[in-house]
């Protein structure tokens, strides 16, 4: 009789590692970097590199600074540095570019830990710090295939009268990854088929803005493809440290990012709300982690009073 062997949980082995999950992302954003390049010329390329190599850079700099094990491997600095690049606008000078890089991955992410311990995700936090700090840069938007041409609106200033197919296209201004809703929603589909993200926090926040911007007489497709509402709700609010693990947590967390994200873009001073709706539901993730969890098999609810 063969002898039985115990060991500690969790007893479910996976082929998923981070470098695998974070090489789907990356596979995933390619199209939205193709689109950038077609849209916005060679500059959209050189943009991604300086903030894929600053990211790199210096987590490999600070892990050692602190003495810890090298985690570059991991790909997860590429990945910031790839979305912290579509959260730019292809005009913005270079050394800005670096310094979201370092606020991203050492402010944010490295000192809280490293990957899987940053309280919000590293790429949406160091836009919103850049955002305050730089704000004529970071709201200087390229004409689509003329770079020179430089223009301030954006398609979310007239929603209503913006050009559906340009939108879903991506010949608008914009963001490196914000004008191709086409590209983004191939990206998306390609997490979900490969299982890197659950569809329940792009739906369910998509959804959300939908309905609630036509209930509101705002105009729902454009408001979905405007914007970085794609880019946040498929490659951001999904990111595994800073979301919820439950499914029903991941609904409330998505209802939530989708009711500030219509509040702030149609009743706030600033016409986007998408960074601001994740960051702000990050930091309540703890929480609803907390009152979603579920319960223990085999446990009961305490009863009142069953402690006095």
């Amino acid at each position: 009789m063969g002898n039985f062997i115990v060991t500690p949980s969790p007893h479910i082995t996976s082929n998923h590692k981070t470098s695998t999950i974070m090489r789907d992302v990356i596979i995933a954003l390619m199209p939205a970097l193709v689109a950038a390049v077609v849209v916005f010329g060679i500059r959209a390329l050189v943009v991604t590199a300086v903030c894929v190599a600053s990211c790199v850079l210096f987590e490999y700099l600070i892990r050692r600074v602190m003495k810890r094990d090298a985690t570059i491997s991991d790909l997860s600095a590429v990945v910031t540095g790839i979305l912290l690049a579509y959260n730019l606008p292809v005009t913005i000078p270079l050394w800005i570019a670096v310094i979201g890089s370092f606020i991203a991955i050492v402010v944010v992410k490295q000192m809280f830990g490293g990957i899987g311990q940053n309280f919000a995700n590293p790429a949406l936090t160091a836009r919103i710090v850049l955002f305050a700090s730089f704000a004529v840069h970071m709201t200087t938007w390229a004409n689509p295939f003329d770079i020179d041409t430089i223009s301030s609106a954006t398609p979310l200033l007239d929603i209503e009268h913006a050009d559906t197919l340009a939108l879903f296209l991506g010949n608008v201004p914009g963001c490196l990854g914000e004008t191709s809703a086409l590209a983004l929603l191939l990206g998306g589909i390609y997490l979900v088929l490969r299982r890197v993200i659950s569809p329940v926090i792009p739906l369910t926040y998509l959804g959300t803005v939908f309905v609630l911007s036509w209930l509101l007489g705002s105009d729902p497709v454009n408001q979905l493809f405007a914007g970085g509402l794609m880019l946040g709700a498929i490659f951001m609010a999904t990111d595994y440290a800073t979301t919820p693990i439950t499914t029903k947590g991941k609904f409330i967390f998505a209802l939530g990012c989708g009711l500030m994200t219509i509040a702030i873009r149609l009743y706030g001073s600033y016409p986007e709300g998408v960074s601001f709706s994740i960051l702000f539901m990050n930091l309540l993730t703890p929480l609803i982690d907390r009152v979603t969890k579920a319960k223990a098999f085999g446990t009961q609810k305490k009863k009142k009073g069953a402690e006095e």
